[in-house]
């Protein structure tokens, strides 16, 4: 089997050389150094054209919706009929939706397949993954998604994996703001962090926000594992598509829009305890 991979990211390159350990992998980046330096794991192209025209498998891990759109809109342009894509960006439900309806014609099946472990679960093969979808070609892939993660599950009909997805991302933000207003709380009255970060993790506080970012917060490494600008865009897209009032979301939104302000868009999510530092 023939696979193509577009998106050699934070995400997406250590995903690639997963897959590239056992099948032949193509890779496509728009920055074509990050691409060729996977290499010779992988083979790096130049154009999505070179990368899918003969591939049976197409991942897509990409930033945000405007840029999924404009990688299928180039897919389907080469792709041929029976290809299976299956897009890992943290995107909109309503687009992994339309472009369902635009493969279809094509012979081709769409799967929303984002994932949920940050570059760590990336890099040792231990991401969440959950797909929305034709079920019959998520059987078909199911075993190279194994190649990336250890918890696989199909959510249902297309956009189900988005919204699992942006549901995860909800449950994030709260942990998140969670932790930095706790490390806020212990340091106004004076506390040890490191002692404080270890009562959290030895109770029922603790979380795998509280472990990772919690650290890093109280280092002040601010270093991204997951940009600040894309997790704004998640909680975003949360907001676009749900009736209900979520006030931890809208919170959460409202922080990370003024870190971006800042200038602070390419730093971790660790980076709002910045606000409440301010």
């Amino acid at each position: 089997m023939k696979i193509a991979w577009i998106g050699t990211g934070i995400m997406g390159a250590p995903m690639a050389l997963h897959v590239a350990e056992k099948y032949d992998v193509t890779v496509y980046n728009r920055t074509f150094e990050k691409a060729k330096k996977l290499e010779p794991k992988v083979k790096a192209v130049a154009s999505i054209e070179e990368a899918v025209k003969n591939a049976d498998l197409i991942f897509t891990i990409v930033g945000y919706p405007s840029d999924v759109e404009a990688v299928y809109n180039e897919i389907f342009k080469y792709v041929k009929k029976g290809t299976i894509c299956v897009d890992m960006t943290t995107s909109s439900p309503l687009l992994a939706q339309k472009l369902v309806e635009k493969g279809g014609p094509l012979g081709i099946d769409v799967l929303d397949s984002p994932v949920t472990g940050g570059d760590l679960g990336a890099k040792n093969a231990t991401l969440s993954i959950m797909v929305g979808g034709n079920y019959d070609a998520f059987l078909k892939v199911r075993d190279v998604l194994k190649l990336m993660g250890t918890t696989i599950n199909y959510v249902g009909e297309a956009g189900s994996g988005q919204y699992a997805k942006l549901s995860n991302q909800i449950a994030i933000a709260g942990a998140l703001l969670g932790v930095a207003e706790s490390l806020t709380f212990a340091k106004e009255k004076n506390l040890n962090l490191n002692t404080v970060y270890a009562i959290l993790n030895g109770g029922s506080a603790q979380s795998t926000q509280l472990k990772v970012n919690g650290k890093k917060m109280i280092d002040e490494d601010f270093n991204p594992g997951f940009y600040v600008k894309h997790f704004l865009k998640d909680l975003q897209i949360a907001h676009e598509v749900t009736s209900k009032k979520l006030p931890t979301l809208d919170l959460a939104i409202q922080i990370l829009k003024e870190l971006v302000l800042e200038g602070d868009e390419n730093l971790g999510t660790q980076s709002v305890i910045k606000f409440y530092q301010r």
